[in-house]
């Protein structure tokens, strides 16, 4: 029986390359969209949060900072070894495949920053909403944050290089049969290495979809971090406000 090759998800994340990448996100704009999905969701301090996805945990922290009841979840262990180092008896990390149910209910499930939409099947894809839908109490509240599909892929960059800290990067992006597939060359000291993100275009209609399919009711869709309304031709974002009520 020949071992299955780690999927692209698997290894890319689990890099000191994949960090280094993307050192020069704005981080600000994500804790300042986070304080105004809190406002708007009224979230008391106390409340129980989840993080789907959290890579090393920056917006985990950020989410306990103000006051809330913190788990974040991520399949990358590297990723989750060092976001136990900031632990506290309000914050906890665990390693997990967010395809599969977690035990604990939760008042409020994030899923931030395009972290859906990295398997293959949709069906792996829907197990997600899946366990969005069981993590959440009785009337919960799930948010996904995704990319507005038809609007990226417009004006998605065929080409660029990108250099940090004596790295060279190499990206080129497509999209083909669904997804927005982006091939990362990497080299370093001397040595070359492949890399890959591919991500599933899903639109909103999509998710209309699949949310009504597990019994989640969508109560609103902004379009950007400052909670614009959603646009389909013009929004950065795909920012969904779902609730679990039965």
């Amino acid at each position: 029986m020949t071992k299955e090759h780690p999927k692209w998800f698997q290894s890319w994340f689990d890099t000191s390359y994949y960090h280094l990448l993307y050192k020069h996100r704005n981080f600000k704009e994500a804790e300042f969209f986070i304080k105004n999905i809190v406002a708007y969701l009224n979230l008391e301090k106390g409340d129980s949060v989840l993080d789907l996805a959290c890579g090393k945990g920056r917006h985990s922290i950020f989410l306990n900072s103000l006051g809330f009841h913190v788990t974040g979840l991520d399949l990358s262990k590297n990723s989750i070894e060092h976001a136990k180092t900031n632990e506290s008896n309000s914050l906890h990390f665990k390693v997990h495949d967010m395809r599969d149910p977690f035990k604990s209910k939760f008042e409020v499930v994030f899923n931030l920053f395009t972290s859906f939409g990295y398997f293959e099947k949709d069906e792996d894809n829907f197990k997600v909403i899946q366990t969005i839908k069981s993590s959440l109490k009785h009337n919960g509240i799930g948010v996904i944050d995704f990319m507005n599909s038809p609007v990226v892929i417009d004006n998605l960059v065929a080409h660029n290089t990108y250099e940090a800290n004596e790295v060279k990067f190499e990206l080129k992006r497509n999209y083909k049969n669904g997804f927005i597939t982006k091939d990362i060359q990497v080299k370093d000291a001397g040595k070359t290495f492949h890399f890959k993100e591919k991500v599933r275009a899903y639109t909103f209609e999509d998710f209309e979809i699949m949310l009504s399919n597990v019994g989640l009711h969508l109560l609103d869709c902004f379009g950007s971090y400052k909670l614009d309304p959603f646009n389909i031709k013009t929004s950065e974002r795909l920012i969904l406000i779902f609730m679990a009520n039965d």
